[in-house]
């Protein structure tokens, strides 16, 4: 059974305070964690696997002081898998299609504590207007490119832009977040 959210997020602040084992205890868990995750969503690509999870890993690791503790881990954790694997897909000129109703699995681990960042998403998304929810929905959730999702949307490439970002401020702007705070993995936009 995976560790749960209590689990991971105790034994990354016990590594963010300096503690060696917590943190190596931490990327073993991981390590478990992220096979069944890229396996179910690559079948083609099975083979890049262990890749991924040391990419994941390795950006983890290298990227920690950009974690905020009072945010739930599993969400942070889960968003760098999917970018890790959106980025690979990418790189080998493949798509991958992940139905909406997976979408909690991206956002944050399925814990005994009820996985609570989905329904928050859930509940921050149905707040939006609606072409800015599809936008958000269509690049940043199943990945399409903006000209893809203009094509399935019906709207112009700069509308899917403009609804885009403006989502994704009024999201911030929820969560009491500046519009310049890191991306992914830490990166000022």
């Amino acid at each position: 059974m995976p560790a749960s959210e209590a689990v991971l997020k105790g034994l990354m602040l016990r590594g963010l305070a300096g503690d060696g084992a917590a943190q190596h205890e931490l990327l073993s868990e991981l390590a478990r964690l992220f096979p069944p995750f890229f396996r179910r969503r690559l079948r083609d690509g099975a083979g890049d696997v262990d890749d991924l999870v040391q990419e994941v890993l390795i950006a983890v690791h290298t990227r920690r002081a950009t974690y905020d503790p009072t945010q739930p881990f599993t969400a942070w954790v889960y968003a760098i898998a999917r970018y890790k694997m959106i980025d690979h897909v990418r790189r080998h000129r493949g798509r991958v299609f992940i139905a909406i109703d997976d979408a909690g699995e991206l956002a944050a681990a399925e814990t005994a504590d009820g996985g609570t960042a989905m329904s928050d998403l859930d509940r921050l998304m149905r707040e939006l207007p609606e072409g800015q929810r599809a936008a958000i929905r269509e690049t940043k959730l199943e990945g399409l490119s903006v000209s893809e999702a203009s094509a399935r949307l019906g709207m112009s490439e700069s509308a899917v832009k403009v609804n885009v970002h403006r989502g994704l401020k009024a999201l911030a702007a929820r969560l009491g977040r500046p519009a310049g705070d890191p991306d992914r993995e830490g990166r000022a936009r």
